[in-house]
């Protein structure tokens, strides 16, 4: 990971103004990064704020598939997955494929306010870090399909 990180931002609908309001708080410190958020959470954080933020599909439209998509290519260093803990809706974000293919990954999750809080905070936020996979989910996972259809190791 560089100084900047590529950071994601992704809530379930009772969560978004939690969200945008922890993210009018931490404006400075995530300012300097790559932000990517799904549809409605991105426009709900960039009304809050004055960050400016890449937004995918709505999470409803697919826009939780193509964070997944993202994360799996190697193109996000932090998720920051706030899922409403009380009430389920089901055209809701499921967060478990993400969480799933984040830790493939090796991100870093946030999936709580205190969590995110402990995040940007880190002084690992502006500077360099080598994961230990640092090489991109998606392609080890395109090598193995390739390997059982040609019956090859």
């Amino acid at each position: 990971m560089d100084g900047q990180k590529r950071i994601a931002l992704s809530a379930h609908d009772a969560m978004k103004p939690a969200l945008a309001a922890w993210s009018f708080a931490n404006e400075r410190l995530l300012s300097p990064h790559a932000l990517t958020a799904t549809g409605n959470t991105g426009r709900v954080i960039m009304q809050a704020t004055g960050l400016d933020v890449q937004c995918l599909r709505s999470g409803a439209l697919g826009g939780d598939m193509e964070l997944g998509a993202i994360i799996a290519d190697g193109r996000i260093d932090i998720l920051i997955l706030w899922a409403d803990p009380v009430t389920r809706q089901p055209h809701e974000i499921d967060p478990s494929p993400l969480l799933r293919i984040s830790a493939v990954a090796e991100i870093v999750v946030a999936t709580t306010e205190t969590t995110a809080d402990f995040v940007v905070r880190s002084d690992l936020m502006g500077r360099p870090y080598a994961r230990r996979q640092s090489a991109p989910a998606l392609p080890a996972v395109l090598q193995r399909l390739d390997t059982e259809r040609t019956g090859r190791a």
